[in-house]
């Protein structure tokens, strides 16, 4: 699927520029899009990469990893069936579902593509993606977060009064786009159009989450332990300290996610290498030969990247996204969806940072605090760039025939604006 809508995205920006005269504009786009996807996304993700890598093959040494899949594992194996509970898979797909959730960007990507390489060993079907790479990408695209925390800022860079009155609906639609992105991609894997084909390989070996039963390292003696709760306690009181001094106090709940926010990138910086250590790993070795794995994958997604974003890039300069948005405006209007959400809604799958740049400009137009401006905050909380993660997901570990994923992905966003457009109706629309 990903061939015909690339195909189509290139062919029509080219016509429509054509036609609307925008040809440079179309040209000057794809070469600064080229430029983007190399300088700006791809050699600064080797460097995240890198760490985040680098940092879970220490955390795999050293067992964490095993201990994280394991306490899940009832719900991991429901929705991957076809991943052995004890493969560190399942490791790398928890670590990423939750920094999707408390907004961790930077360290979600990179767990997602040091997931999407452990499914990879799983697949005999190379070039292909397996149901359990489609479900993983599924759940990705339907963004479950817990403070769209980008969103957010922009309302409170526009003089909004209650910005982070927008995470409770965001929260509710991003659960419906997640309930409807799962059924999705569990009802199309049955269907004969998206059928797998014949494996091209046997089975690969199972293996447990990083190392085998029997040489699986001691966990840290007493001493050992006491000290990591006593790290563990400076975090508490770090986190406690920032509580108290955020803007945000008068809601727990939101000042608790916020310190959550704050401080768990420092936390799991320090704390895997402390544990793995305290369990007589060599932190540092291991940690180099994760890096490397991260600078090799940033490299190899750069021509799924400049694929992607070239063709979105060339679609927008044509004036592809206002076209669509006059042809469906008069149809939108009848079943009283407000027509200024929808080049937002059109861009969102498309390009994270033009959604964003969409979105400053409606709050802008219409008031941060406006019942169309709290619909998109909900939009873009509840939706993902879902073209975006594909290709670079996919990218990573060389899929070129995506199945199901996109269809699944595009049907989680689907729900999820029309979830956001509901409960802000309902909540702020009297």
């Amino acid at each position: 699927m990903l061939n015909i809508i690339w195909l189509v995205l290139i062919v029509l920006s080219v016509l429509l520029g054509g036609f609307t005269s925008r040809l440079p504009e179309v040209t000057a786009a794809a070469f600064d899009a080229c430029k983007m996807s190399v300088m700006s996304l791809a050699l600064p993700l080797a460097g995240v990469m890198a760490l985040w890598l680098g940092l879970m093959k220490i955390a795999e040494k050293s067992g964490l990893v095993f201990l994280l899949s394991k306490a899940l594992r009832p719900v991991l194996c429901r929705l991957f069936p076809d991943v052995p509970p004890n493969h560190p898979a399942m490791g790398s797909m928890v670590m990423n579902m939750a920094a999707n959730m408390l907004g961790l960007s930077n360290a979600a990507t990179p767990l997602g593509l040091r997931a999407m390489q452990d499914l990879e060993k799983l697949n005999t079907r190379p070039g292909t993606a397996s149901n359990a790479m489609c479900t993983f990408l599924a759940i990705n695209t339907s963004s479950v977060q817990l403070v769209p925390a980008t969103t957010i800022a922009i309302l409170a860079a526009a003089g909004s009064v209650q910005p982070t009155m927008i995470i409770g609906t965001a929260f509710f639609a991003t659960c419906c786009s997640t309930i409807a992105g799962i059924l999705a991609v569990k009802s199309l894997e049955r269907l004969s159009l998206f059928a797998l084909p014949p494996s091209e390989e046997p089975t690969p070996p199972v293996r447990t989450a990083g190392i085998a039963a029997e040489e699986r390292p001691p966990r840290p003696a007493w001493w050992g332990t006491f000290l990591l709760l006593a790290f563990t306690g400076c975090f508490l009181w770090f986190g406690w300290q920032f509580t108290a001094s955020s803007e945000s106090v008068r809601n727990p709940f939101i000042a608790l996610v916020e310190a959550i926010s704050y401080l768990a990138i420092p936390f799991l910086v320090a704390f895997f290498p402390l544990y793995a250590a305290l369990c007589r790993v060599k932190v540092y070795e291991e940690f180099i030969e994760g890096a490397k794995e991260g600078f090799q994958v940033a490299i190899r997604i750069i021509p799924y990247l400049v694929a992607i974003i070239v063709a979105v890039a060339m679609f927008r300069a044509a004036g592809g996204i206002d076209l669509l948005t006059r042809f469906l405006g008069p149809t939108l209007a009848a079943i009283h969806f407000p027509s200024e959400l929808l080049p937002l809604v059109l861009m969102r799958p498309l390009s994270g940072s033009g959604a964003n740049g969409l979105f400053a400009e409606l709050v802008s137009s219409t008031g941060p605090d406006s019942l169309v401006s709290r619909m998109a905050g909900s939009i873009m909380g509840s939706t993902e760039t879902t073209f975006y993660v594909i290709a670079v997901y996919f990218g990573s570990v060389a899929v070129r025939r995506s199945r199901h994923a996109v269809p699944a992905g595009l049907i989680a966003d689907l729900v999820g604006v029309t979830a956001s457009v509901i409960i802000c109706n309902l909540i702020f629309g009297r």
